[in-house]
């Protein structure tokens, strides 16, 4: 009798449980996710809307995901490279440098290559010093972090490396180049500015502003499709970029190279945060970016000789963005979903892997790049690129 009676009142507590259930609606993931994005960037939500993110974070810490019982499918972006494109693509060339070049013209990597040879080991003050230290650090979102730290580890048990040199990843989740506007103080979310993180990790690895010389720049901008079709996301995110290379010009004087790289492939994405087109689109930004600089423009001058300097000297760094399974010519590179988390933006650890190495064999074969990231005895040595 205690039995039956027992079993009764779980079946009508189940009954009840399940009502309660049915009268919430399921979430949508987009709309949480774009709940999320508002919140992070510094918009108000109502009660409801704020009730409704809430819901959606519990159900996330209670195991449920969007797509997460399986992994990104189909492939429906197809372009190729842009180190690969021969004709143009929304009235763009092709080309890292446009027009169908990959290399950075004469003049530009002769004055790299010079700055360069002037990156040396320096005290805290930025002095030069024999015991003293090259700084490499990284600037971006999400993705960068992920990526370069993996890079930090990859670099640092490769015995190739200068010992001089300490790497230090500066980027940060969640920091899109938005973010990076805000250069001190808190931002309108109430989070630390990325400056000052990036600030806070150089003194945890025990070196100074004074001794970073060289930055890699992988920057992208939450949701671009709500910044309008192309070219207006594209040009939005090159004024962050531009904003990002001045102030880290005056925040570390001694900086001599920025190496920019756009975004991987986005055809798997799940979510607005950053799919395709905009993925591919964001090399424009890059390019642009330097292209204003190899013509002259004095926002982005590097010259002493020619007024004040206010940027450092900008390169393309290693371009990941591959046409998905398809590849792309330049190497064997190519993005499946196996690169990539459920949400089809962010590198799994294999994609991960697989941009650490990129940017390893990038700076160990790069003429701009040898001579202060590999131990002298290597750097004299021609590695084949």
């Amino acid at each position: 009798m205690k039995t039956l009676l027992h079993t009764a009142l779980l079946f009508a507590l189940a009954i009840q449980l399940v009502a309660q259930t049915s009268s919430e609606p399921p979430i949508d993931w987009k709309k949480a996710q774009s709940l999320l994005q508002r919140s992070q960037r510094g918009g108000k939500l109502d009660a409801e809307e704020q009730a409704y993110l809430d819901r959606a974070k519990k159900m996330r810490q209670q195991g449920q995901r969007p797509n997460s019982s399986a992994a990104p499918k189909g492939e429906p972006f197809k372009q190729a490279a842009l180190t690969d494109l021969k004709g143009s693509y929304k009235s763009q060339t092709g080309g890292l440098y446009g027009e169908g070049k990959n290399e950075p013209p004469a003049k530009q990597l002769k004055a790299a290559q010079a700055a360069a040879k002037q990156i040396q080991p320096l005290d805290a003050e930025g002095k030069p010093a024999a015991k003293g230290k090259i700084v490499l650090a990284s600037i971006g979102m999400s993705n960068t972090t992920q990526e370069f730290s993996n890079f930090v580890k990859l670099a640092n048990g490769d015995p190739a490396k200068s010992e001089s040199l300490v790497i230090v990843d500066g980027a940060q989740g969640g920091r899109d180049s938005r973010a990076w506007l805000t250069t001190e103080g808190k931002e309108d979310n109430g989070r630390t500015s990325p400056w000052d993180v990036l600030l806070q990790r150089l003194k945890a690895a025990g070196v100074t502003p004074a001794q970073v010389q060289v930055l890699w720049i992988k920057q992208a901008h939450i949701s671009p499709a709500n910044l309008g079709e192309f070219p207006k996301h594209a040009e939005t995110l090159e004024a962050h970029l531009q904003f990002i290379v001045q102030h880290a010009k005056k925040t570390f004087p001694n900086l001599r190279l920025a190496y920019l790289s756009s975004r991987t492939y986005a055809g798997y994405a799940t979510t607005q945060l950053n799919p395709e087109p905009y993925s591919y689109e964001s090399a424009f930004s890059v390019r642009w970016l330097i292209e204003r600089q190899i013509k002259g423009d004095a926002t982005l001058n590097f010259d002493a000789a020619k007024g004040e300097v206010k940027s450092p000297i900008l390169l393309w760094g290693p371009y990941l963005w591959t046409n998905g399974t398809e590849g792309r010519s330049i190497d064997d590179l190519k993005w499946t979903t196996g690169d990539v988390a459920n949400d089809g933006t962010h590198p799994s650890a294999n994609g991960q892997r697989k941009i650490a190495e990129l940017l390893l064999n990038f700076l160990k074969t790069d003429s701009t790049a040898q001579g202060w990231f590999l131990k002298t005895s290597s750097a004299k040595t021609p590695v084949t690129k």
